[in-house]
């Protein structure tokens, strides 16, 4: 392995062992509070609690030891304006859907071929626990630290690449860490498109906002939506719910047309103070191709399978 191989390695193996510790640490903590306190696990807002605690606030040191050692570079700041921050948000909406169309076809393919159902986590999440803790963990605390993870920690380290490695790398790490199939393919055009606005404005509360939004939408809000479209369909509802249904879906289909169109009329961007420093011949061969990334993207794979069969 060449110098710049052994880097990206690195990286790799660093994001194998925040996957790794977060199982660790999760079967540690349920066995102990099994032996105390066995009746809190068949409580699902309990296991919620205790599976955010171990996906992101307890592995975090660790990681951040690890990724300390490898130097990082800070990013020149410009601020973005409000007509921008939409449009982002509408691209960012619009990928989403991409993604999880892909994602719901791929899994319908699958479930076909096994003669099974495939259970989206997310759905499962969002639909069987306390609308707080949605809003509190999957729309506020998950995002922040999904956010510092993935694109501040990485890009810092990985930009004097070129941005096209640190928004191609923080898509594929993004997209398999997630873990399963359902949330592969919008994981990985929203880590992708997170890291450009990162890149671009050398902000990461302007990701944070963005993924706040996206999963506000699609937890509290959505569950919100679908009480409503529920009366609607049963011929039970007010003016309230025939309100939250209208709007819902002119803000979706809004924001789907005008992030299309964002999408179609994209132009190479110059990444102000993001040049590349150290240029790859063969760069995804650089960054995929190394034991690090390899031990990574096995091991979730491993992962996706145990989730597609259990």
């Amino acid at each position: 392995m060449n110098i710049h191989e052994k880097f990206f390695s690195k990286i790799g193996l660093n994001y194998a062992i925040l996957g790794i510790s977060a199982i660790i640490i999760q079967i540690v903590l349920l066995n102990i509070i099994g032996i105390l306190h066995a009746d809190l696990l068949s409580d699902f807002n309990m296991l919620v609690i205790l599976t955010s605690l171990c996906n992101y606030i307890l592995p975090f040191p660790i990681f951040y030891f690890l990724m300390r050692k490898i130097a990082s570079q800070k990013l020149e700041k410009h601020p973005l304006d409000i007509k921008i921050f939409l449009l982002y948000f509408a691209i960012s909406i619009t990928l989403m859907w991409i993604g999880n169309i892909a994602g719901l076809l791929i899994t319908a393919a699958i479930g076909n071929f096994f003669q099974t159902d495939i259970i989206n986590p997310v759905e499962r999440l969002i639909n069987s626990s306390d609308i707080m803790l949605n809003l509190m963990l999957v729309s506020i605390i998950g995002p922040i630290f999904e956010e510092i993870l993935f694109r501040k920690f990485l890009v810092d380290r990985t930009i004097k690449y070129g941005a096209r490695v640190s928004i191609i790398l923080s898509a594929i790490i993004f997209g398999f860490f997630h873990g399963n199939i359902s949330q592969f393919f919008y994981a990985f055009l929203l880590g992708g498109f997170f890291a450009y606005v990162y890149i671009r404005t050398g902000k990461i509360i302007y990701t944070i906002l963005l993924h706040i939004s996206l999963n506000l939408l699609g937890s509290v809000i959505s569950l919100f939506m679908g009480e409503s479209a529920q009366a609607v369909l049963s011929n039970a509802f007010g003016p309230f719910d025939l309100a939250v249904v209208g709007i819902y879906f002119l803000v979706i289909i809004s924001a789907f047309l005008f992030g299309t169109y964002g999408l179609l009329m994209y132009k190479k961007g110059k990444f102000n103070g993001a040049k590349t420093q150290i240029a790859l011949k063969n760069p995804i061969k650089t960054m995929i191709l190394n034991p690090g990334m390899i031990c990574f993207v096995a091991f979730f794979i491993i992962e996706i399978i145990y989730v597609l069969t259990a």
